[in-house]
């Protein structure tokens, strides 16, 4: 187990609502006079929680780039998923594994909006490089909404070798790339599969895309000619789905 920080009304709610047990210390700012902020303290102390009063400087401090609205919990995270426990997560969801990877998603609110979708989506994995991409900071655990502790995130170090990793194990592995002419739509997503989305700026890399059973792109009418990698990643989650619930 980590200790980490939560930051911001709606990510500490949540804490204090689903993993009460992990929240072990909980900081208010001096002379907050926010409802839900004071609603949050009287949770806490009901819980039995340690509630703390701090300086608006120290909350900053501590929140980093994350907003922290005059609250702040000190949370006992999950240990994070290894590389390792790749293989047994397969095997516990078997056909209905299905795995999101990001290769190189460095903002880190794109990278929590993506956790919180896989978290709607049951995904069995989020992995990511661990050079050349964010990791699992405050700003990314408020931006997942609690997504960041319920799905589990892999960082690792050969992000090709695990693609092949994935396909040894059965899984089929769909990349989004909008230079290609087959739709999302036209591609079968049903049993093990890992869909892979590149960075926000070049997309996926050349290695990558050849790791890939199939290239795809979301189709799009509009005049945009890309969408952010967030919200790809909803949309093929959820297309994943819904393909898993009308097998014809």
């Amino acid at each position: 187990m980590s200790e980490s920080w939560i930051v911001g009304i709606n990510p500490v709610e949540g804490a204090l609502s689903n993993d009460a047990e992990r929240v072990l210390e909980l900081l208010v700012e001096q002379g907050q006079r926010n409802a839900r902020v004071q609603e949050l303290a009287d949770r806490a102390k009901a819980l039995g929680i340690p509630v703390q009063r701090r300086t608006r400087d120290q909350l900053e401090k501590l929140a980093g780039e994350a907003r922290h609205q005059g609250v702040a919990a000190r949370y006992e995270a999950p240990a994070q998923a290894h590389e390792n426990d790749l293989a047994a997560l397969l095997q516990r969801d078997g056909g209905d594994a299905l795995v999101l990877v990001l290769d190189g998603v460095t903002d880190p609110h794109n990278l929590g909006a993506c956790l919180r979708s896989a978290a709607a989506a049951k995904v069995t994995a989020v992995i990511v490089p661990k050079d050349r991409a964010v990791g699992l900071t405050p700003v990314v655990r408020r931006a997942s909404a609690g997504g960041a502790d319920r799905v589990p995130l892999i960082a690792v170090t050969n992000l090709a070798r695990t693609l092949r990793e994935l396909k040894d194990a059965g899984v089929w592995i769909t990349g989004l790339e909008g230079g290609t002419e087959t739709s999302l739509y036209a591609v079968d997503l049903k049993g093990p599969v890992a869909v892979v989305l590149g960075g926000e700026g070049d997309g996926m890399r050349r290695l990558t895309r050849e790791l890939c059973d199939f290239v795809a792109k979301i189709p799009m009418p509009g005049s945009m000619e890309s969408l952010n990698v967030s919200v790809a990643a909803g949309i093929v989650l959820f297309e994943t789905l819904r393909q898993r619930s009308n097998p014809r």
